[in-house]
């Protein structure tokens, strides 16, 4: 599986938030570099549960600055953490019980749940910000 490419158009326009996504970036492609190793290594459910604890705090400080800012769709983008975060618990539990398949399933899920997450959900928010002043 292809690694995910970073470039400025990940950019959601405000700096702390274009870090936290880079090192997500780095941490699930970590994982696409570890698709060959047994889903039973402990360095996939370290490096997976390193991900999901930076994700968590990632979406706090995002969820913070909708608040602060009164980001209109701020409810749509907390469920969608909250999907996130009980599909990846559920990846976390599966690798512990060493489900075969799950870490096909991880990293194609997690490439594309982050892709598409930054590339269309952030980008929404990436005007709202920057005209209030946010960069």
């Amino acid at each position: 599986m292809e690694k995910i490419m970073w470039g400025e158009t990940f950019s959601v326009g405000v700096r702390d938030l274009d870090s936290q996504h880079k090192q997500i970036v780095m941490l699930v492609n970590t994982l696409i570099e570890m698709s060959d190793t047994r889903v039973d290594s402990e360095i996939i459910s370290d490096t997976l549960t390193k991900m999901t604890q930076y994700a968590m705090n990632h979406f706090k400080t995002e969820e913070q600055y909708m608040l602060d800012y009164g980001y209109p769709e701020y409810p749509a983008q907390r469920k969608q953490h909250q999907e996130f975060k009980k599909r990846t618990a559920d990846f976390c539990m599966e690798t512990m019980l060493h489900k075969v398949t799950v870490s096909a399933e991880i990293f194609t899920y997690l490439k594309l749940w982050w892709t598409n997450h930054i590339l269309q959900e952030d980008m929404k928010y990436k005007k709202f910000f920057n005209d209030r002043g946010l960069r």
